[in-house]
């Protein structure tokens, strides 16, 4: 297979994990089955370990969080760890705890906006549904979360005509709370298939708090009497699959590649990586990928990064009666890549980036550097990671903000102030970001797995010859 064909296997494989991924908690789900099919034992934080060397897990928190890792054959407690941090969640709308919406004639379902999105590309898309249902028994014994995907278009935000706004394309603004309520339903329509939809007496309250139309397309979902679902966590996604584009065959249109392009080849290099078993044999480290949800609302959840998920879980590893300080060692011997998506230069807004740093679609993942320490890249990081893709035979790029431009942030700095790791932020270079639809060219998938593939089986080496303590 040559290297074009190679990238382009890469890049519908990972097309595949999108179209298969609406929310945080599909997207776990992928990845465990993945990870399944690859041998890796699942774990549960509340159960007592027994860990061995040349073995593989992986732990879940909240289905919308996943930390994987595999145990090298030479590993002992206080040895080092090889970290790849992504998140699963992007901006979108989703559903409010009471969501029930009737206006003049529509069926409405009331939402809420998570994170920083460009609210406006959602306006005027086909809309599905997608998240989680908690589901009860029909004698109450048990209660279960369930994953839902209404896999078709079923909702839709439309635009205000622009005879009714004709500064629409000079000036456009919206309000969130009044404008992107998107509709489900007519209300003719409803009272015409009313017998199909009406509440049962002593109807669930989440009956009472969403509307019959909804509550009826997850129950026919779910094969469930709409009684028995208590609650729901829902999010909207375009209905629209994402594809390979461009002339050439170059690009990937796709919702969530902030930051499913970074999720998937996290995961896969993982997968790959134990996949060579003299490699894993000779490993003297913990290799690992941590897959964190709210990324995009600040990380300070239960189960996003700011947590303290990642830090139990590596004393958990480490220590032992034996070397009750394994953790504490371990830490100056690891090394994160913060993997989240990069801004490529925008042939219509070029003068929005730094001159000089200007990444490209395909020049190979961005090295992002921030002095103001949005993120945790230094001279000393840096250099590993372009050792790792010296080695891997693939470029990479710089990129620094403007100093008259904001600057965003991610994970990489949290979890290396919180654990004191050596850390490294890169992503895939796209444009449109937080956009219900985004690009990237086709190579960052194939670039990004084959980096991390590279620091996962070569960092110890690197971090040995490179003597930078």
């Amino acid at each position: 297979m040559n290297q074009r064909d190679t990238m382009l296997s890469s890049a519908k494989k990972f097309l595949e994990f999108v179209n298969a991924s609406p929310s945080p908690m599909h997207a776990v789900q992928e990845c465990k089955t993945r990870l399944l099919k690859a041998g890796f034992q699942e774990l549960r934080e509340r159960d007592k370990w027994s860990l061995s060397q040349k073995s593989k897990y992986f732990v879940t928190r909240n289905q919308s969080t996943i930390i994987a890792f595999a145990v090298g054959g030479k590993y002992v407690g206080g040895n080092g760890f090889s970290i790849v941090g992504a998140h699963t969640d992007s901006p979108c709308p989703r559903v409010k705890v009471k969501s029930a919406r009737e206006k003049f004639g529509y069926v409405q379902v009331g939402v809420e906006t998570y994170g920083g999105g460009n609210w406006g590309s959602w306006f005027d898309r086909d809309l599905k549904l997608a998240g989680r249902v908690i589901v009860s028994t029909e004698n109450g014994a048990k209660i279960e979360q369930r994953l839902v995907h209404i896999d078709r278009p079923i909702l839709r935000i439309p635009h205000l005509a622009i005879h009714l706004q004709r500064e629409m394309n000079d000036r456009f603004s919206i309000n969130k709370e009044l404008h992107m309520v998107p509709i489900l339903a007519t209300q003719a329509e409803y009272q015409l298939n009313k017998t199909a939809v009406v509440k049962k007496a002593g109807s669930s309250s989440c009956q009472s708090k969403h509307h019959p139309v909804l509550t009826q397309l997850l129950s026919k979902e779910l094969s469930v009497d709409p009684d028995f679902i208590v609650d729901l966590d829902l999010y909207l996604a375009d209905h629209q699959p994402s594809v390979i584009g461009g002339a050439f065959d170059e690009l990937i249109f796709s919702p969530r590649l902030d930051n499913l392009s970074s999720t998937y080849p996290a995961l896969q290099a993982l997968i790959d990586s134990c996949s060579d078993e003299e490699s894993l044999a000779n490993e003297p480290n913990i290799r690992m990928i941590c897959l964190y949800d709210n990324e995009e609302v600040g990380s300070s959840s239960a189960q996003g990064a700011g947590s303290s998920i990642t830090e139990y879980i590596m004393r958990r590893i480490s220590n032992s009666a034996e070397n009750p300080t394994a953790f504490e060692e371990s830490v100056p011997k690891s090394f994160m890549i913060s993997a989240d998506a990069a801004h490529a230069i925008h042939p219509n807004y070029f003068d929005k980036h730094e001159e000089n740093l200007r990444p490209s679609l395909h020049g190979g993942p961005v090295i992002k550097i921030n002095n103001n320490q949005k993120y945790a890249t230094t001279v000393v990081t840096a250099a590993v990671i372009r050792e790792a893709a010296r080695i891997a035979g693939i470029s990479t790029q710089d990129v620094m903000v403007r100093n008259d431009s904001p600057c965003g942030s991610t994970i990489g700095p949290i979890l290396s102030a919180k654990l004191g790791l050596r850390t490294c932020d890169l992503g895939a270079a796209m444009l449109s970001m937080h956009s219900c639809r985004e690009m990237c060219g086709a190579s960052a998938i194939s670039q990004c797995e084959k980096l991390f593939l590279s620091f996962f089986k070569n960092f110890p080496q690197i971090e040995a010859k490179m003597n930078l303590d």
